[in-house]
């Protein structure tokens, strides 16, 4: 996911923070457990603490693994997501 994807769906869910204030929210919490991932990899280094690494991983991949998901429920029609950019 590049950061153009993040930043195009960050506006799109500050824009319609009003109507949608949970899915606000909850993007915001997938933002910080990324960033929060990548920032993990500095303890790793400096204090040898490779039992942390996994997770660091799935924080960095959890903005590609949430709009995966998003997107699978939208096309199923089981949740609608006015966000993502998909021809269904």
């Amino acid at each position: 996911m590049t950061l153009n994807e993040l930043q195009r769906i960050k506006q799109w869910h500050v824009a319609h923070k009003a109507d949608h204030p949970l899915e606000y929210q909850l993007w915001d919490l997938v933002l910080t457990v990324w960033m929060l991932g990548w920032v993990g990899w500095f303890p790793i280094i400096a204090f040898g603490e490779p039992w942390t690494a996994p997770l660091c991983l799935m924080g960095i991949f959890g903005p590609s693994l949430y709009v995966t998901w998003r997107t699978r429920a939208h096309l199923r029609h089981t949740l609608r997501c006015d966000w993502i950019d998909v021809r269904s």
